[in-house]
């Protein structure tokens, strides 16, 4: 008998260049951190993602897309939930260096539930995970 484990569901809001590098990645993973970038941060809850990939993303890189996606909860533990601003602005830190053994515990695919375009401020969910 199979047991199921139960997951967390967790957000990111990300540009078009790391989205490619996610699909390049077959939609099971997160592409390494950049040197400056010592954290990846997924947040927990959608309106968050949403504002960051609307707001930062398009008008840094002319898009910005949020990705839905399921991690093993127990191995989430490890990671304190941080308020980074008001009480729904909530992340995991998570080091660079342990981004390998995260991607390790994604369950299932990283999907595209939103897509904002510097011409178009909203659209809704994309296919581009299917």
């Amino acid at each position: 008998m199979t047991t199921v484990r139960p997951t967390t569901t967790l957000w990111r809001p990300t540009g078009p260049e790391e989205l490619a590098l996610v699909a390049g990645l077959e939609w099971r993973a997160w592409p390494p951190r950049l040197p400056e970038q010592p954290i990846f941060y997924p947040v927990l809850n959608e309106e968050y993602a949403i504002a960051i990939a609307r707001d930062w993303n398009v008008k840094h890189s002319g898009a910005g897309f949020v990705t839905r996606f399921e991690v093993d909860s127990e191995f989430l533990r490890r990671y304190p939930v941080q308020q980074a601003g008001g009480r729904t602005i909530l992340e995991l830190w998570v080091p660079a260096e342990e981004l390998d053994e995260f991607n390790a515990h994604i369950v299932g695919r990283i999907e595209v539930v939103h897509e904002f375009q510097r011409d178009a401020r909203a659209a809704g969910p994309s296919g581009a995970a299917a």
